[in-house]
C-alpha cells in the first residue's frame, strides 16, 4: 500500500511541491517529443511539418502496401521472436547457475555476462562483425539471430537472478529427495516461481533486438534489412512521413510491453503477499 508521506514543516511541504514541479519537467521533456511525431503520421501533406494540412491515412496505406517496409517488419518479428527464444533459454540457465554458485570469481563471471549491457554497442558490433565475418555468419538470419541472442541474454540474466533472490532452493532439495527428476523438478517447482521474472527478461529482449539498428547494420544483408535499418535508411536518403507511421508502432509496442512488465511485476508482488 502506497502511503503519502506526512510533510509537518514548510520547508518539507515545498521541497515536495518542488519535487512534484521538478518531475512533470522532466516528464514532459522527455514524452513531447514524442507525442509530436504522431500527429504527422495522420498528415495528409508530403513533408513533415506543422501545422498539418489535412488529415490522412495515406502513410499507414503506404507502410502497408510497401514491400519493403512490410518485408522489413517481417525481418524484425523473425529475428526478435528467435532471439527472445535463444535468451530465455540461455539466460535462464545462466541465471540459475550463477544463483548456486559459490565462488570467489562469480562477481567476474557476472560482469562478463552482463558486458553487452555496458559495453557500447557500436563495440560490441564491431567485435561481432569479427569475429562473424571469417566464419561466414555475416549476410544471413543465423548471424543476425545470435548477435541480438547475446545483446538480449543480459536482460533474461538480471531479471531472472531479482526473482531468485526470493527463491528457497531447499524447495528443489526438497523435490529432489521425493524423487522427482531435476528437469521435472524445474518445471514444477522452479519455473512457476520465477516465471514472471522470466517473461519480464524476454520482453526487455525482445524490445531490444526489436530496436537495435547498429548490429544490423554492421552485419545484415540486403534480404535481412530490419525495421529500424529501413527507418535509419530512410531518414539518410529521403525523409517520408512514412517513418513517421513507423515510429508511432515502435511507441505503441514499446507502451504495451510497458504495461505488460507492470501487471507481471504486481502479479509478483501478490503472489509475495505484498498487495502494493
Amino acid at each position: 500500500m502506497n502511503v503519502v508521506p506526512l510533510l509537518r514543516t514548510p520547508s518539507e511541504r515545498l521541497a515536495w511541491g518542488g519535487t512534484i514541479v521538478l518531475s512533470t519537467l522532466v516528464f514532459v521533456f522527455l514524452v513531447v517529443p514524442v507525442i509530436a511525431i504522431m500527429p504527422l503520421s495522420f498528415s495528409s501533406g508530403s513533408y513533415l511539418t506543422y501545422p498539418l494540412p489535412g488529415l490522412s491515412l495515406r502513410w499507414y496505406a503506404d507502410f502497408l502496401q510497401s514491400p519493403r517496409w512490410t518485408s522489413s517488419l517481417k525481418n524484425s518479428m523473425l529475428i526478435g521472436i528467435a532471439a527472445t527464444l535463444l535468451s530465455m533459454i540461455l539466460g535462464t540457465l545462466a541465471a540459475l547457475g550463477l544463483a548456486q554458485w559459490k565462488s570467489r570469481f562469480k562477481p567476474l563471471i557476472l560482469a562478463l555476462v552482463l558486458s553487452p549491457v555496458v559495453v557500447p554497442v557500436v563495440i560490441t558490433a564491431v567485435g561481432l562483425y569479427l569475429f562473424f565475418a571469417p566464419i561466414g555468419l555475416t549476410g544471413n538470419y543465423l548471424g543476425l539471430i545470435i548477435a541480438h541472442t547475446a545483446l538480449a541474454s543480459p536482460f533474461v540474466v538480471i531479471t531472472v537472478s531479482a526473482t531468485l533472490q526470493s527463491f528457497d532452493m531447499n524447495l528443489v532439495r526438497a523435490a529432489s529427495s521425493l524423487g522427482a527428476a531435476p528437469l521435472y523438478a524445474f518445471r514444477r517447482v522452479i519455473l512457476p516461481l520465477i516465471f514472471p521474472g522470466l517473461v519480464s527478461g524476454a520482453l526487455f529482449a525482445f524490445a531490444t533486438s526489436f530496436d537495435e539498428v547498429v548490429i544490423v547494420l554492421f552485419m545484415s544483408g540486403p534480404e535481412q534489412r530490419t525495421l529500424p535499418l529501413e527507418m535509419f535508411s530512410g531518414i539518410r536518403e529521403n525523409i517520408s512521413p512514412t517513418i513517421t507511421v513507423v515510429a508511432v508502432i515502435l511507441t505503441a509496442l514499446s507502451i504495451l510491453l510497458l504495461i505488460v512488465v507492470e501487471g507481471l511485476r504486481r502479479r509478483n508482488e501478490r503472489l509475495k503477499g505484498n498487495p502494493g
